[in-house]
């Protein structure tokens, strides 16, 4: 399957997922509000997340997947399945020590990251009931990690692409039938949703586990003393965890800023943890359907050009998922800029989130849209060091964007509240693909290809146009006064939005962009 058919592949499944989650968001939104109990669950729920993305999708896929891919091409399979069972059985035994440990250690957890909670016990006790439930989802979700690491290697993409649907319909289901069924009982509603969060941690490691199956790749655990320290000392896990050590720093840095971020967030008005969380849903749109799935598809063939010393393949492959970037991340993030107000009325104004909630979200969005170039960017040239198993890079440019959009938040968040944080974010990602970009240069793994400047210029022409037409449609409508009519509202949205893409894909090809030259280039 060609690279261009993996993405689209990776995007579908995305998309669906998305479409998902934004579903259960508005529910979520329309059930329960921006209140003191929702903010109790965005913070519950962001703890397992966090050492998700720390641990799970963060250091551990980023140390894995090149190891994984690179002992493929240079020992075949057999020493792959063996790597395999012995990262397992590592990953098994470390956490289950972690979920133990940090349902113990809840109440801590949420006072570390976001202690402006406790000015309602009501919603701090919430938090800590919520995190207690949901803290073993870190346990599904890192095993769910290492399955689509191995299927990704195999170019199985759809499953690891696919799979996250299931915990929006686990949620989407708690939401729907089992908050009223709690309430029924006396018991806080808003506990269906973590309930829902663990049913789809199951479901999803149920599909992959499957999926490994079919390919031959389901790990053996080895239980025994003897099996578990030969497996600490297998060399590939060694690397692997070698690797892991940096990684593990450079994505706790990122980690660390949100958590920063939650902190302040909740001692800023009532509300501000959930303003930023519906933002940020609206966010995973473009940094998911473009971001996430080039760099799923580009990280094993990347690896595996290294690997071989193919060094043209490694820098055609940047060059590729980068022009891919400009084509579709510069309008996306002028359309959330320009088009905010629409977007999170269509899909979060109802029931309970009132026209003030929608003036707070939208005002995080846009601070989230000023760096989302820089948000999908960093998710094709990570991979480019990563593919060289050249995690200490990454963590050094990681450390001083901390450093930098702590130091950001003390001028945004004065002067923008909320939506402050959500903008140093956003400049502080604009830093660190830049800084990337500049590292692959001068050691010399990225050689721009021809006809850049060109195809700048022509993105440019047409985002203005596009950016031009949205703007007309934001001010001519009033889209909070049609509350009263959501099925017209979504179709005018809709209809404007489609007429955008149509429009400003057709301009590309008027000024002849080689978009089909693109699509064969990744095959």
């Amino acid at each position: 399957m060609s690279l261009f058919k993996s993405a689209s592949l990776v995007s579908v499944w995305t998309l669906a997922s998305r479409v998902l989650g934004l579903v259960r968001e508005l529910m979520v939104a329309a059930i329960f509000g921006a209140s003191a109990t929702t903010d109790a669950f965005n913070v519950a729920f962001r703890i397992p997340n966090l050492l998700r993305r720390l641990f799970a999708e963060g250091a551990f896929s980023q140390a894995f997947v090149p190891v994984l891919a690179a002992t493929r091409a240079e020992h075949g399979e057999e020493a792959t399945r063996e790597l395999v069972n012995r990262i397992a059985t590592v990953l098994v035994v470390a956490l289950m020590v972690t979920s133990a440990v940090g349902v113990l250690a809840a109440p801590v957890l949420v006072w570390m990251l976001a202690a402006g909670l406790q000015q309602t016990p009501e919603g701090y006790g919430h938090a800590v009931g919520l995190t207690r439930i949901m803290f073993p989802y870190i346990g599904f979700m890192s095993l769910v990690a290492m399955a689509a690491g191995v299927l990704n290697t195999w170019k199985r993409f759809a499953v690891p692409a696919a799979t996250p649907v299931l915990l929006n319909v686990a949620m989407i289901a708690g939401a729907w039938w089992g908050a009223p069924a709690l309430e029924r009982h006396g018991i806080e509603p808003i506990y269906a949703l973590a309930i829902g969060v663990m049913v789809g941690g199951v479901l999803q490691l149920g599909v992959q586990g499957w999926a490994l199956t079919r390919i031959g790749m389901w790990p053996r655990i080895h239980g025994s003393w003897r099996g578990m320290r030969e497996s600490w000392q297998h060399t590939g896990v060694r690397r692997v965890l070698g690797l892991m050590a940096p990684a593990l720093l450079g994505v706790g840095v990122a980690q660390l800023s949100l958590l920063i971020n939650t902190q302040i967030a909740s001692h800023l008005a009532t509300g501000s943890v959930s303003w930023l969380s519906y933002a940020d849903r609206l966010m995973e749109f473009p940094t998911a359907l473009l971001g996430v799935a080039l760099g799923v598809v580009l990280t094993p063939q990347l690896s595996a050009a290294k690997a071989r010393g193919e060094t043209d393949a490694y820098s055609g492959l940047l060059d590729w998922g980068l022009r891919w970037v400009l084509v579709f991340a510069v309008p996306s993030a002028v359309a959330l800029w320009v088009f905010t107000e629409p977007l999170v009325t269509v899909l979060y104004h109802y029931g309970a989130f009132q026209a003030h909630d929608v003036t707070q979200t939208a005002l995080a969005l846009r601070g989230y849209s000023a760096g989302l170039l820089g948000l999908v960017a960093i998710k094709v040239l990570a991979p480019g060091f990563y593919a060289q198993q050249n995690m200490r890079t990454p963590v050094k440019i990681a450390v001083v964007v901390l450093v930098c959009t702590q130091l950001l938040n003390f001028v945004f968040v004065p002067l923008f509240a909320h939506a402050g944080l959500a903008l140093s974010i956003g400049v502080g990602a604009l830093i660190n693909a830049a800084w990337l970009l500049i590292s692959l240069r001068r050691m010399g793994a990225y050689q721009p290809q021809a006809g850049w400047w060109a195809l700048m210029a022509k993105v440019a022409i047409a985002v203005a146009v596009l950016g031009a037409a949205l703007w007309w449609a934001n001010g001519h409508w009033d889209w909070v006064a049609d509350q009263a009519r959501p099925l017209v509202r979504a179709l005018r949205m809709v209809g404007v939005v489609g007429v955008g893409v149509l429009g400003y894909l057709a301009l590309l090809a008027i000024m002849r962009v080689p978009l089909k030259a693109m699509i064969k280039r990744g095959g």
